[in-house]
């Protein structure tokens, strides 16, 4: 998640059920493989489910995974900053 591309994607994926590569390349202003490397990473990490669809593979947010590290962020914020 480390690349702002990446937050931007998942944004993007964030507002529809699930998009092609195609669509998320002409929303940014990035190269086809770029973006590519970018969605292959975050369906590695888990945040983004690779949906095959005939000629367009599909690519959409992992809602639950996401859910899942939001709650884990806010345990640890809690139990560090608790005492202050």
């Amino acid at each position: 998640m480390s690349h702002p591309a990446r937050i931007e994607i998942i944004k993007y994926l964030s507002a529809s059920n699930s998009c092609c590569c195609r669509e998320v390349v002409d929303r940014f202003d990035l190269a086809q493989s770029t973006v590519s490397q970018h969605l292959k990473i975050l369906v590695e990490a888990g945040l983004v489910r690779f949906e095959p669809d005939r000629q367009r593979s599909r690519y959409a947010v992992d809602r639950a995974a996401l859910a899942e590290i939001s709650a884990s962020l806010g345990a640890l914020v809690d139990s560090c900053c608790s005492g202050r």
